[in-house]
This record gives structure tokens, C-alpha cells and sequence, in this order.
């Protein structure tokens, strides 16, 4: 990648009498339209070679040229923490991300996360904003995520995500015993009074996950969920709204259930199972440069097979 950005265009004369800074983001879709904003205050946006407002207006037939240096984003230090990658090219990676790990900087922890891991897997990434990253995980969520290479591909995925056509399979294991799938369309925002929760609130952002039943135990179920939106905590937060908290979850679990006879190791199992049992298992987009329609799968973490193992041997409910 280089360490500068090159382009020009020409404005057509449909798009007389618009902003500079809304012609720019036609011309220039790669980009942000904050990022051409600054591009054309520092000057390194030019109209005919002369600099101008992003509020003054082009007639039609100007040539807009951009000459700008890939700054490297945030102060965040590259760290060897071994990555499982399953896919990466120039575009793009995809990893299979453990338990454990945070996917970003944040108030409290500066560094031992996947930002820190992609750039020292990839130093280039220091020029792209956020590393690259498009969505997340929660900390003790596994699973499949995309990270971009390029300031033109993240610009891709996450109008891809913006546009739903992103799909997104997680499985999980929920308290209680499910008769059907269904649909959640319920709003999340921040919790009224506990800050660090996320809710169902009226007037929050649309959130919608439909869910179906894999397998069904004396006390559990096991679940595939789809995300048509990715909200943060969606799953949890959907789960525990409709009385099927996920296993282990320590924010939104709610009570223990365990089946009445189950063995001491189910038992031990389900009272200390180490985090919510959540795994991304399956993950579908277009490719950002030639549109290839590209799909990864990976089975589910060692943990959630084992617990699942104990609840089959405890005892299945058949269709």
C-alpha cells in the first residue's frame, strides 16, 4: 500500500450547484465524507488546483484532484498475541477470534487486544483507521470476524453491514427449553441506570435477530441466531428479553437452571461454565474488490461442544 493517495475526477455537470464536500463523496466513495471534509480544509483536496470551502458550490467540468498521506491512525502499539487466521489477501482477513481476547482499546485496557495483535501481523494496518476492524465481539464472545486491509475495503464492508447484506450466524446456548424460532425486532440502547448494560428501550436502535432451535435438552436449548443488525450485546440482550438467557453470561444470565437428577459433572458445568456460550460460527459478504460472493464456517470452541456433549447425555427432547 502507499504511503500516498492519488486520484482525480471530473465534476459532471448533473452535479452543478451541489457542496464540494457531497460531490467529493460521489467522486471519491472509497473515503469518508469526514475524511474528504479534512482533506479539503488541509488542501489536499483541490478544485481546478485551487483549494476551496467544503460549502462552496462546483458548476459541472471541474477536475478534483486529491494528493494525501495515509496517516496513521491512534497511538496503539503493535503486540505478537498469536492470531488464528483463516483467510487473508490483500482486501482482507478473517480470523477465528478465542475467548478472552477484547477486540479494541478501550478506557481500562490499552493493550493486549486484537488491534494490538493485527498490527504487528500487519504494520500497514497503522493507516487505516481502527486497524481495520468493521464490527466486534464481545471479549468472551468466539468466532468469525472480518477485518479490512485497506481504507478502500473498510469503506466497502462497512457499507456492506450498513446495507444488511453482511450475514452473520452465531450459535449459542440458552436457558430453557424452546417450542419454536422466531424473530426479535426489539430497539437496544444503554441501560437507564447501569451504564455498562445494554437494553430493550423504546426510542433505541433498531435491533433485529431471528433465532431457530437446533436442539432441545431437559432445561436448554441449543440456538442458531441470524443478525439482520449488530447492536451491541444484540444477542444476550434479545435472549434475555424474551426469558432464554445464554448460558454463562454474566451480565444478562439471570437465574441458574439446572435439571432436576442431572449428573454432578452437568452440574459443575453449568454453575462454572466461564462466559457466555456464544460463538459466531458462520460469516458471508462480497469480496471488496471484485464482488466474490465468499463464505467461512468454523465449528464451535471446545468449551460449548463439551457443555453440549453433557446436555445430550443428560437427556434430548426429541422433535
Amino acid at each position: 500500500m502507499s504511503d500516498r493517495i492519488r486520484l482525480s475526477a471530473q465534476v459532471s455537470p448533473e452535479s452543478g450547484g451541489q457542496r464540494l464536500d457531497q460531490v467529493a463523496a460521489q467522486l471519491f466513495p472509497d473515503f469518508s465524507r469526514s475524511r474528504l471534509q479534512g482533506w479539503i480544509k488541509d488542501g489536499s483536496l483541490l478544485v481546478d488546483g485551487e483549494r476551496k470551502r467544503t460549502r462552496d458550490s462546483v458548476y459541472g467540468g471541474e477536475e478534483l484532484t486529491l494528493d494525501a498521506e495515509r496517516e496513521v491512525q491512534g497511538e496503539w502499539q503493535p503486540e505478537a498475541i498469536e492470531l488464528d487466521i483463516l483467510y487473508e489477501d490483500s482486501a482482507l482477513l478473517v480470523i477465528n477470534k478465542p475467548a478472552g481476547l477484547v477486540v479494541h482499546p478501550a478506557a481500562g485496557q490499552q493493550d493486549g487486544t486484537l488491534l494490538n495483535a493485527l498490527l504487528h501481523h500487519c504494520p500497514e494496518l497503522a493507516k487505516v483507521p481502527r486497524a481495520g476492524i468493521v464490527h466486534r465481539l464481545d471479549k468472551d464472545t468466539t468466532g468469525l470476524m472480518v477485518v479490512a486491509k485497506t481504507i478502500e475495503s473498510q469503506t466497502d464492508l462497512v457499507a456492506q453491514l450498513q446495507a444488511r447484506t453482511v450475514s452473520r450466524e452465531y450459535e449459542c446456548v440458552v436457558t430453557g427449553v424452546m417450542t419454536a424460532g422466531g424473530k426479535v425486532d426489539q430497539p437496544i440502547a444503554r441501560h437507564g441506570t447501569q451504564r455498562q448494560k445494554m437494553a430493550v428501550v423504546a426510542g433505541g436502535k433498531q435491533a433485529i435477530s431471528h433465532y431457530r432451535v437446533i436442539n432441545r435438552f431437559r432445561a436448554h436449548t441449543h440456538v442458531k441466531v441470524k443478525l439482520e443488525t449488530g447492536r451491541t450485546h444484540q444477542i444476550r440482550v434479545h435472549m434475555s428479553y424474551i426469558h432464554f438467557p445464554l448460558v454463562g453470561d454474566p451480565v444478562y444470565g439471570g437465574r441458574l437452571r439446572i435439571p432436576p437428577g442431572a449428573s454432578p459433572e452437568l452440574i459443575k458445568e453449568l454453575r462454572e461454565f466461564p462466559r457466555q456460550a456464544l460463538h459466531a460460527r458462520r460469516l458471508e459478504l462480497e469480496h471488496p474488490d471484485d464482488g466474490r460472493h465468499m463464505s467461512w464456517q468454523v465449528p464451535l470452541p471446545e468449551d460449548m461442544q463439551h457443555l453440549l456433549a453433557l446436555l445430550r447425555e443428560d437427556g434430548e427432547i426429541a422433535e
